[in-house]
């Protein structure tokens, strides 16, 4: 069984990083490997990445790793890490949110991205109600076993440009806030976005926003100017990361 007191004060702790302007950054991670890289960096949570992870075990993206698979590595991750790690669950594997949250909980880890394209149905976006109502029965469950998960409700709506260019962010504004309302912790309009665009988002939403960032060269003081309440990596530091070895490695050849 958890230990759900250690796993409250996690979460706890968790939530605590998001806060808007002086946003929490938490690398985002694939392995115990890169949770200890981070760890060794001084940062004070970290988020799981469904795609690094996917690409760490030979699986695609888009829910190609089951639940099973994930919470497996989720549960080296937090074996090998002192810190509070929130996991990206994808659209949730096609399993309810009780199954999620005990699954997630068992596993050490006391937070998760929920996204509205559901890939087991051939990626159609949840509708917003649909969204919301998933991201209540999240809470839920997360209510039911002693443990405030922070939850950071995804939406999707600029990656699959949902509405015209114009629409797109009062779009994205009013999906997250019926998630908001639902019982989420943050929000999550993933896209990398222009400062003007990011500040309007974050002033239009009543909870923290997660903004992705580049690792590399991307720019902290822009991310806390606009508003960001959270920062995550997404892929791109593993994606970075391979791509500097292979330069080292060529020189091998």
């Amino acid at each position: 069984m958890p230990d759900t007191t250690k796993l409250a004060g996690l979460a706890d702790a968790l939530l605590a990083l998001h806060k808007p302007r002086e946003p929490g950054v938490l690398p985002t991670v694939w392995d115990a490997w890169s949770a200890n890289v981070a760890a060794g960096a001084g940062f004070r949570g970290l988020t799981v990445g469904s795609h690094p992870l996917a690409d760490s075990i030979g699986r695609p993206d888009g829910e190609g790793a089951t639940f099973e698979e994930v919470t497996t590595r989720v549960a080296q991750i937090t074996g090998s890490v002192d810190l509070p790690v929130s996991v990206d669950i994808e659209s949730g594997y096609g399993q309810s949110a009780t199954t999620l949250i005990s699954g997630l909980l068992a596993a050490g880890a006391v937070g998760l991205n929920i996204e509205d394209t559901v890939h087991s149905e051939g990626g159609r976006m949840r509708s917003s109600e649909e969204h919301a109502a998933f991201v209540g029965e999240l809470r839920a469950a997360a209510d039911a076993a002693g443990v405030h998960v922070v939850i950071n409700a995804r939406t999707d709506t600029f990656k699959n440009k949902l509405g015209t260019d114009e629409e797109r962010v009062d779009i994205a504004i009013e999906r997250m806030k019926a998630c908001a309302e639902a019982g989420a912790d943050s929000l999550y309009p993933v896209g990398f976005h222009d400062e003007e665009t990011l500040a309007r988002i974050c002033a239009a939403l009543p909870l923290p926003v997660n903004a992705i960032a580049n690792p590399v060269d991307g720019d902290l003081a822009m991310y806390a100017r606009a508003g960001a309440g959270r920062i995550s990596f997404g892929p791109i530091w593993q994606m970075q990361l391979a791509g500097v070895s292979a330069e080292w490695l060529a020189r091998w050849h």
